[in-house]
């Protein structure tokens, strides 16, 4: 049975006030049904000051789909460690972890664009330095016992659910993250298949005598949407996932390497690429038994209709997972 993910980043271009609102509650209605048929985890991402309304607040939209769920899992990934307060991200991860019984999990990453920085008012140029001690910080104050924090005694209170502490796993895909996710003892999330950089990450675990394990993604990770008939999937909604797909391209460098990284430019190029795939039930079926073992559904893509996301995630949870489980 594969790892099954519902993603979720709200985009909406042009949004007004009242259709967010409902696409928000959309995707707590979808995160309870995905619940309810035994979806493995719900997962959400961080963004500042997009113009597409791409999510800014992970935390409190987990805490929503917590209150929601009795058993879905909510993945942070990832968040962009330097725009945070240690202490404050501390509490805020404790608590919700406390809320959902350890369901939270969170990548910490640096990010790579320098404009959300300078909204926060945050430099881009120490950004290496505040993420080590961000997941430092974390690490000490999830213990409960008071220790030093820039020159000061602190202490941070409650302690979480889970021992001996949230999972927390350090992003990237450069050698310095998996430096960083070693010397640190913590799992390490590269933000693409990168066979070698595992490597170098266990160098480094014998290096610094530290523990840690790696989850990556599959050489293949596309975004999936389940539909009856995909040629009239893509004719009518291609320019919703072509929107995402842009919109993420233009923030990344050539240095930058992701799972979902797309080069293109047109509907019909973004459908050959395969970065985004629309799947009937039966398709989705042989994708899995063909060897898939992450299924990564991503009904709301780009301002996609919510009626439609709907058709979607249904098909899904009534057409495929039961086939899946036989």
């Amino acid at each position: 049975m594969p790892v099954t993910v519902v993603r979720f980043n709200l985009v909406e271009p042009d949004a007004t006030p009242t259709s967010l609102s409902d696409r928000y509650k959309a995707a707590l209605e979808m995160s309870a049904y995905a619940d309810d048929r035994g979806i493995s985890t719900v997962q959400t991402e961080e963004h500042h000051g997009v113009g597409n309304n791409w999510l800014p607040s992970p935390f409190t939209f987990a805490g929503a789909v917590f209150g929601a769920t009795r058993r879905i899992a909510v993945t942070v990934s990832a968040i962009i460690g330097p725009l945070h307060d240690p202490l404050r991200l501390a509490e805020d991860i404790a608590v919700l972890d406390l809320l959902s019984g350890g369901r939270l999990v969170t990548v910490a990453g640096i990010g790579y664009r320098p404009a959300e920085y300078e909204a926060f008012g945050v430099e881009w140029k120490r950004r290496g330095k505040l993420q080590d001690e961000l997941l430092k910080t974390l690490l000490q104050a999830w213990t409960g016992e008071p220790f030093e924090f820039r020159g000061r005694t602190v202490r941070v209170t409650p302690r979480p659910f889970t021992r001996p502490h949230p999972l927390l796993l350090v992003g990237g895909s450069s050698q310095a993250a998996a430096r960083r996710a070693a010397r640190l003892g913590l799992p390490f999330f590269p933000s693409a298949h990168l066979p070698d950089l595992e490597a170098y990450y266990n160098e480094r675990l014998a290096e610094y005598g530290t523990e840690g394990w790696t989850m990556m993604p599959a050489a293949e990770t596309p975004l999936l949407h389940i539909a009856d008939d995909p040629d009239r999937t893509w004719a009518e909604h291609g320019e919703h996932f072509l929107h995402e797909a842009r919109t993420y391209a233009s923030w990344q460098s050539k240095d930058i390497r992701s799972a979902v990284k797309s080069a293109a430019t047109t509907v019909e190029e973004l459908r050959a690429e395969g970065v985004y795939r629309v799947l009937t039930p039966d398709q989705c079926v042989a994708y899995v038994r063909d060897g898939a073992a992450n299924l990564v559904l991503h009904p709301l893509s780009g301002g996609m209709p919510v009626d439609e996301g709907w058709r979607s995630l249904h098909h899904f949870c009534e057409n495929v997972l039961p086939r899946l489980k036989e």
